[in-house]
Order: C-alpha cells, then sequence, then structure tokens
C-alpha cells in the first residue's frame, strides 16, 4: 500500500512539473530575486538562486515520505490515574 501511494505521488509530481518548462521555471526564479532586491550576476543574485532550489528539492523529499493513508505511527498507551479511595472515618 505505502508503494501505491509512493507511486501516486511521484506521478502527480511528474505531472505538475511537466506544467512548467525549464526555462520558465528559471525565469520565474530569477523574477522572485529580483523581487527581493537583488541585482542579476552576483553572488547574492546566485545565492537566492540556489536558497529557492534547494527549498523546492527539500519540498519535494518532504512530499515523498508523506503517506496520507498511513501517516506516522502513533504510539498510543494510556495512563490510568484512579481517584484515591476514601477510608471511612
Amino acid at each position: 500500500m505505502r508503494a501505491v501511494s509512493s507511486l501516486a505521488v511521484a506521478v502527480l509530481a511528474l505531472t505538475l512539473s511537466g506544467c512548467v518548462t525549464a526555462e520558465e521555471q528559471r525565469a520565474a526564479d530569477e523574477a522572485t530575486c529580483r523581487s527581493y532586491g537583488f541585482r542579476h550576476d552576483n553572488d547574492a543574485f546566485a545565492e537566492c538562486l540556489q536558497r529557492i532550489e534547494l527549498d523546492r528539492r527539500a519540498d519535494l523529499r518532504a512530499m515523498q515520505s508523506y503517506d496520507p493513508f498511513w501517516g506516522p505511527p502513533v504510539i498510543y498507551r494510556p495512563i490510568i490515574v484512579r481517584p484515591p479511595r476514601h477510608r471511612p472515618s
């Protein structure tokens, strides 16, 4: 079941990534960095582009490890606290 959901996420990611060409994505990333105030062709601009790409890759890794059907394992052990018994006086 986990393989099926992982495959579904991978297919969805590939489908959505096909909507934008690499050139369009680069242009959008450059526009984002320019909107932050960075100027083209310097180290700060290149670092901005690198951070955007690293964030995109981290998001992709997070999506690949997310399983909406099973989710993270949750261990539940109830702790029963009984009220103290009243002794007759």
